[in-house]
């Protein structure tokens, strides 16, 4: 059950100094990334902040998973070991039960993480120079990972009407049919604006990117955080008519708040692109198990379901609280993930003024700008979180 309690984050305004008191859930590490005060003050300004910038749960996790770890743990031999079958078939009963999708004619494959199946398939499915689409505001991660590589950012940002953001399909199909772009990472659902893009949307996509033979890589680690009614599509579900080569990526790092245990999938229909994936991980022991990610992995999906539906419960609760108690501060419209992305451009603040208010509110949230220069204005903020946290976060932005 996620709830509150003496584990769950609290903030508090300090009676002598009327400062921002923080105190962190006691089950969080205090090598934290969110909570590091090195970092903190590196981002901010400031370690004396509360930590909402990193996509995460801070609510006591489930606790079929705790008891699998400590299980585990309490055998007391840590050697090589198998990872079992049941793991993945595990994960192709969660996501045909939850979103319909099944493991028919498709390759599984295991990877450390999203960032390493994403560098490999940049690595492994095009040249230096060529072009990679992106369309931001989007995860931090995906530019510095074209970049490494020594490929090129083509920006195909989504455009922000009346209705929530939209794909820019027309610009979409003219980046596309430029020979010298071979892939496009999407994001879908898509961090850190909270869309889940419907059947119709990726179909074009999925054409679009057919027509021009530009791969798809589809980053669907934040499949699971689908706000109901709405439903999460797969990439690769829609993809079956089109003809489109891609890859997606999945796993339970986000869902259940395990990215420090466990490790990630990429899922694909293509078998030269398993094969590929699957020499790199070879030659570099990209899949060497870890015991506890095994247990870990397998548990979350056998037995998480009651812990997520009430994360979900809580998360749209938190959203709808923020709207509600936020005066001119916009939080905008939330279809998945539990990530709010908070309009702030009636401050009329440039970039570092913004960052500087924020850091002064006693908040770290995740300014819009690190996600691409559409991001300006705007930030991102942890909802996942106690109901009492969700308070302390209004009355400091108000």
């Amino acid at each position: 059950m996620v709830g509150c309690g003496a584990r769950s984050t609290c903030a508090v305004v300090c009676g002598r100094c009327h400062t921002l008191a923080v105190s962190h859930p006691a089950n969080i590490s205090p090598r934290s990334t969110a909570s590091d005060s090195s970092r903190l003050g590196a981002l901010f300004g400031s370690d004396a902040l509360l930590p909402l910038w990193i996509a995460e749960p801070y609510v006591p996790l489930a606790p079929p998973i705790l008891t699998a770890i400590e299980e585990r743990a309490a055998l007391g031999w840590y050697g090589y070991e198998t990872r079992p079958d049941s793991a993945k078939s595990a994960f192709w009963t969660w996501m045909s039960e939850r979103h319909g999708w099944d493991s028919g004619g498709l390759s599984t494959l295991v990877s450390p993480s999203v960032g390493t199946s994403i560098a490999v398939l940049i690595n492994e499915l095009s040249d230096p120079g060529e072009g990679v689409i992106i369309q931001p505001p989007v995860f931090t991660d995906f530019k510095p990972l074209i970049t490494s590589s020594n490929r090129r950012v083509v920006r195909n940002p989504l455009t922000l009407t009346r209705d929530g953001y939209q794909m820019d399909l027309d610009g979409l199909f003219e980046k596309a049919s430029d020979p010298a772009t071979r892939l496009m990472i999407l994001c879908n659902p898509h961090n850190p604006v909270g869309r889940l893009w419907s059947r119709t949307e990726l179909d074009s996509v999925a054409r679009i990117c057919a027509d021009n033979n530009v791969v798809v890589i589809s980053d669907e680690i934040h499949a699971d955080l689908a706000h109901p009614p709405y439903p999460f599509t797969p990439f690769g579900d829609v993809a079956e008519d089109s003809g489109v080569t891609w890859a997606a990526t999945h796993g339970p790092i986000k869902t259940f708040g395990l990215a420090g245990v466990c490790d990630t999938l990429l899922i694909t229909d293509n078998a030269d692109i398993a094969s590929q994936f699957e020499t790199v991980s070879r030659q570099l022991h990209l899949t060497r198990n870890n015991v506890f990610a095994t247990a870990a992995f397998e548990t979350a999906y056998q037995e998480g379901g009651p812990w997520l539906d009430d994360l979900l419960k809580l998360t749209v609760a938190n959203v709808e609280r923020l709207s509600e108690g936020l005066n001119r501060i916009e939080v905008m419209p939330q279809q998945a993930t539990y990530l709010a992305w908070l309009d702030f451009r009636y401050l009329e603040l440039d970039v570092p003024e913004l960052a500087q208010w924020l850091t002064d509110t006693g908040l770290a949230l995740s300014p819009g700008h690190w996600f691409g220069r559409e991001g300006a204005g705007f930030a991102r903020m942890s909802v996942a979180v106690d109901p009492a946290t969700i308070e302390e976060a209004i009355h400091r932005l108000n």
